[in-house]
Order: C-alpha cells, then sequence, then structure tokens
C-alpha cells in the first residue's frame, strides 16, 4: 500500500488523458514528505489505478440543471454530457493529522489543475479521498518492487 484507485465516467476521457493523471498522481504521492522528510507513500508500494465505469449515472441525467448550463455558456450537448471523477488514495495507519492533510490539500491540487479545461467544458463532479485502513485484519505483501527503493 499506499494505492490510489479512480474511477470514471467514460465520456470524461473525451476530455482528459487519464494516463497521464495516473502518471501525475504517482509521481506527487512519491513527492509527499512527513515531518522528519521520509516518503509518506513509498516508491515501491505506490500504485495509481484508473477505471472507466461501464454502467453509469449521474445525478439526474442532465435534465434539471440544462437550461442553467446553457446559461453558463455550454452547448445543449456538453450540459447534458453529466461526467464525474472519484479519486480514492488508501494509506496505512501512523501518519499525523497534518500530513493526512497536506497530502490531501496537494493531491486535490493536482487533480483539480489536471481537469481544469474539463471543468469549464461541461458539468464535472469530483471527488478527491484519503481513508487510512485502520482495521486491518490481513495484510501480506509479496513484491520484487521494495527492494530496488530500499537503501
Amino acid at each position: 500500500m499506499p494505492h490510489c484507485v479512480i474511477l470514471y465516467t467514460p465520456n470524461i476521457e473525451r476530455k482528459t488523458d487519464m494516463a497521464a493523471l495516473c502518471r501525475k498522481l504517482a509521481d506527487a504521492m512519491m513527492g509527499i514528505l512527513d515531518e522528519s522528510g521520509k516518503q509518506v507513500f513509498p516508491s515501491g508500494g505506490t500504485r495509481v489505478y484508473a477505471y472507466p465505469a461501464a454502467h453509469y449515472a449521474v445525478s439526474d441525467g442532465g435534465k434539471t440543471g440544462l437550461q442553467k448550463a446553457v446559461q453558463m455558456g455550454w452547448t445543449p450537448e456538453a450540459a447534458a454530457d453529466y461526467a464525474f471523477v472519484y479519486v480514492n488514495i488508501r494509506m496505512a495507519t501512523g501518519r499525523s493529522d497534518d500530513v493526512k492533510k497536506r497530502a490531501g490539500d496537494a493531491l486535490s491540487t493536482l487533480v483539480k489543475a489536471h481537469f481544469d479545461t474539463a471543468l469549464l467544458s461541461g458539468p464535472l463532479g469530483i471527488t478527491v479521498q484519503i481513508d487510512e485502513s485502520p482495521g486491518q485484519v490481513y495484510d501480506a505483501k509479496i513484491s520484487s518492487l521494495h527492494p530496488l527503493f530500499q537503501t
């Protein structure tokens, strides 16, 4: 762990590069340091996955907000093309509240910047959430990646 899982409506792929977002998030995660200068998200354990939803429904599907969206300057087609992105970062316990907040703020800022153009081109909801896994009952790690980053 840490893992970052991105779930999204596939219509967002017309507006942005999801592979680029994955790389940006992984790089940013590995660059976040705790109070002692140690990586919060170890390089060997950092994973970012993105999955388009095979089936989805967002809000009312564009019915209620359509008129207002058109007034905001979006075409009727763009106004009815509701999209959603859910970014969930999972980390093990042991980080301070300050580190968790700084990590959340940094990753939210990155996600917002990545989607700036998409946010202006039509209705898009984005959630960035960090979860801790306090109640782990089992956590096996089998990896030939971790030794690459140990000094």
